[in-house]
């Protein structure tokens, strides 16, 4: 049987999730899958839980090695994959029976190199299901990539994901793509411009079948150990790869990585000024004085004030208003009521 989607799935410590992670992808209606997992030094029963269905599947392969980052990870799974296209899944995280069959259908169709769907999340509660402005069941070709998709990855972060795609895995493998490795968050979004700088077709799909769960120590709210503004600066910073040169003049890449900044600022606010017993109220109130404090924030605001300011909704444009006063009591202000407004 020739595998049609290979399933990488780095696990850490997920004991408590990875059952209805495994489980969902054994349901998948696309029986020709292969799930990689990939133990990342895990001193849980993470690993001890998928031996267990190995012995009751043999389309799951286990790899282990020590823990060396959910990068390092995926690229051992990418290295024995060899599926005709590549998926990826979280293990915190659970899928819909029919999504690789809904994902996989829709490649084969015009043989398409990736295919973007929508995701669902969760987050204290709420169910958010993140959608994107691109053509819907269109193909959009090379130039279209070119011209939206990657401006799309400067600006934005919601398309960073790797979770809710499926890429060919001949491109990847002819052109030896990695994901960066000791980069501690916004590894996927690097993957991701890589492989659509060598994409010459795509087709984005209005499918919700990826299902996002923020616990306890994710990346985006492990706030005591991760410096997400750190990243956040080092990615507005970083080296592109030199195809956006050929693409952008140079103001519009400054534009578009300034909102991406800006935007970015807005959310830490937001995780910085939820009650947690990680971090004193203190610590995390100093912290984002800093934050909106930043030179390079402050440059970033200036470049992008006009087009938030009228492109936003009014909570927003209150946050954005009190960064560019400064204003770090008027941020805790905002952000509590906005809290309990909502509890």
């Amino acid at each position: 049987m020739s595998t049609k989607i290979s399933v990488i799935i780095p696990v850490y410590n997920a004991e408590k999730y990875i059952t209805q992670c495994i489980e969902s992808l054994l349901n998948q209606t696309l029986q020709e899958c292969e799930f990689i997992f990939i133990d990342d030094g895990s001193t849980d029963k993470s690993k001890q839980i998928v031996e267990n269905y190995q012995k009751l599947d043999d389309r799951i392969k286990l790899l282990s090695q020590e823990n060396q980052g959910v990068s390092i990870a995926r690229n051992e799974g990418l290295r024995v994959a060899d599926g005709e296209y590549i998926g990826f899944v979280d293990a915190d995280d659970f899928i819909e029976k029919t999504m690789y069959k809904t994902l996989y259908t829709t490649a084969k169709r015009s043989n398409y190199d990736v295919i973007i769907s929508n995701y669902e999340s969760e987050i204290d509660g709420h169910k958010i299901i993140t959608k994107y402005p691109f053509p819907i069941d269109t193909t959009l070709t090379r130039g279209y990539i070119h011209q939206e998709i990657l401006p799309y990855f400067l600006k934005e972060e919601n398309l960073n994901t790797g979770c809710n795609k499926i890429y060919r895995n001949k491109i990847i493998r002819e052109n030896n793509l990695n994901f960066p490795e000791k980069v501690p968050l916004g590894e996927d979004g690097l993957f991701n411009i890589l492989f659509f700088s060598y994409a010459n077709t795509l087709k984005y799909i209005d499918y919700t079948g990826y299902f996002y769960r923020e616990v306890e120590g994710s990346a985006t709210r492990n706030i005591a150990e991760r410096d997400y503004f750190k990243r956040a600066i080092e990615v507005y910073k970083m080296e592109l790869p030199t195809i956006y040169e050929e693409l952008l003049e140079k103001e519009m890449i400054y534009k578009l990585r300034s909102t991406k900044l800006i935007k970015s600022v807005m959310a830490y606010i937001h995780i910085y000024f939820t009650p947690s017993k990680e971090l004193s109220f203190r610590t995390r109130f100093r912290y984002i004085g800093r934050m909106i404090s930043n030179k390079d924030v402050r440059k970033a605001l200036i470049i992008c004030y006009g087009e938030l300011n009228n492109t936003t909704g009014r909570y927003d444009k209150c946050i954005l208003n009190l960064i560019k006063l400064k204003s770090t009591i008027g941020l805790y202000c905002v952000t509590s009521y906005s809290r309990f407004r909502n509890t």
